[in-house]
């Protein structure tokens, strides 16, 4: 019998001790397995199993590996994905009721390097509907109901890789993919406690998964630790001719690093003061004490504001109209009715109202503020903030009618824009970010702190994390499941 901890050990630990005959994948899996239907279950945690699938990749991978077969880091390690990419022969329902019967004929690309890294495939990760592409008022926007917290079920994971966050905080896996176009990996991660990695636009292949705004859609980990997320991204990251924004060959190629993080020049932290108009003091105080950490283990730090200019507009509109160009069937059709959330049921028809002469403006100005926000980069390795303003929220509102209260519909949009991470500079601008566990709120909710770094040098994001982590112990928290 797997000992209950195991669950919660990282990529990188489960990987030794697979690697050295000490732990065996198929009991590993069939414990995961066993979890994902109970702990899993009661969380909303998943939209599908692949047990069958799961334990004949786990029976494969012990028998390489005891041959002396072994393919690397996550060789006999199990996962999740979040249900908008294509798993062959089974559901993919992009977590819409319109889509509850769609299925694929083959693997997405990252699934398809998974599958050549020997990894095993638990099961497809609940979501946000169409991953919020058409818009969302609350947690409960999902074909399988809302993901909960792990740290409180009456809480939120945050979208709209919701059901990712779960199942890496509960140890139902100890990987999840999931996809980010403004925040859907960072916010989970931060509201559930793990690690997350949004890698920079066009590091890992999205051929096979679901668009919403082609210009800046993403995948990638959420984990237990930021070098998990860096093995995990060894294994994701390259060129893929069937995605036309895959970087190049010729781009800087990511390398895992197997370095000390505290090796080579000192980092250069500017830690962002203007990124919310209001965010609760504990956030704030968290990222503060960051700052101590990082300087006591050698590295530079001096408060920084990011520069003025529309982001939050360019990117809200970007997503707004790429957004109503991926659905416009689903728009056309009148298969919107279908959607559980009042906003997704009619937010297409309103987003059809801007005209191409809006879009090309959008994009005319983007190139401007791309070069604003690298700018910063000249003077700092890495940029720091709270990765959301709060720790989770309820999943309902203890007064449906109160605006300010953000787990009501009303206070929705005015707690997205007033109370936001800075998602909308480094996802428009295709920065790589992480959000890596930072302290408690006095209810005993996690909270983040993102790090953002200049595009493709995602390797100096992953290093910042890793020296933080190598100096605090907050990753290695998990709830009691």
């Amino acid at each position: 019998m797997v000992p209950r901890e195991t669950y919660f050990m990282s990529v990188e630990a489960l990987g030794g001790a697979i690697r050295e005959g000490r732990l065996s994948p198929v009991e590993l899996t069939e414990g995961y397995l066993e979890r994902c239907r109970t702990i899993g279950a009661r969380l909303n945690a998943f939209v599908t199993l692949t047990a069958d699938l799961a334990l004949r990749q786990a029976r494969q991978a012990e028998a390489e590996i005891k041959a002396g077969k072994y393919r690397g880091p996550l060789h006999g390690i199990p996962y999740a994905v979040k249900d908008l990419v294509a798993v062959k022969g089974y559901p993919t329902t992009w977590g819409a009721v319109p889509y509850a019967h769609q299925s694929f004929d083959f693997d997405a690309t990252v699934v398809e390097r998974l599958n050549n890294a020997g990894a095993i495939l638990l099961g497809k990760a609940a979501m946000i509907e169409l991953a919020g592409g058409l818009g969302y008022s609350s947690g409960e926007a999902s074909l399988t109901g809302p993901a909960r917290n792990p740290w409180n079920p009456e809480c939120w994971t945050c979208g709209s890789s919701s059901g990712s966050g779960a199942i890496v905080a509960a140890g139902l896996a100890p990987w999840a993919l999931g996809s980010d176009t403004r925040g859907s990996i960072l916010c989970p991660s931060s509201w559930c406690g793990v690690s997350g990695m949004r890698p920079s636009f066009g590091r890992v292949s999205r051929y096979g998964s679901m668009a919403i705004a082609y210009s800046m859609d993403k995948l990638g980990p959420l984990a237990r630790t930021a070098n998990d997320c860096a093995l995990v991204l060894s294994v994701l990251a390259g060129h893929d001719p069937l995605d036309h924004d895959s970087l190049s060959s010729s781009a800087k190629p990511f390398v895992y690093q197997e370095t000390d993080p505290g090796h080579g020049a000192p980092l250069r932290i500017g830690r962002l003061t203007n990124v919310y108009g209001k965010s609760d003091p504990g956030t704030e105080k968290a990222v503060d004490e960051a700052c101590t950490v990082f300087e006591k283990a050698g590295a530079s730090v001096e408060s920084c504001e990011f520069p003025d200019g529309p982001f939050e507009e360019a990117a809200e509109l970007t997503i707004l109209m790429e957004a109503a160009s991926a659905f416009e069937h689903l728009i056309h059709s009148g298969d919107c009715k279908e959607l559980v959330d009042p906003v997704g049921k009619v937010n297409g028809y309103a987003s059809e109202q801007f005209s191409v002469t809006d879009y090309l403006h959008v994009q005319r100005v983007r190139p401007m503020l791309q070069r604003t926000a690298d700018s910063m980069f000249d003077r700092y390795s890495v940029l720091i903030s709270p990765a959301q303003p709060t720790a989770a929220q309820p999943l309902r509102a203890k007064d449906p009618d109160d605006p300010n209260d953000p787990a009501t519909a009303k206070a929705a949009k005015k707690f997205h824009m007033d109370r936001r991470a800075p998602d909308g500079v480094s996802s428009l601008c295709g920065l790589p970010a992480i959000s890596v566990p930072s302290g408690f709120s006095a209810a005993g909710l996690p909270y983040g702190m993102q790090i953002m770094g200049r595009a493709c040098n995602d390797a100096a994001v992953l290093r910042a994390a890793k020296l933080y982590q190598l100096h605090t112990d907050w990753h290695l928290k998990h709830p009691a499941l």
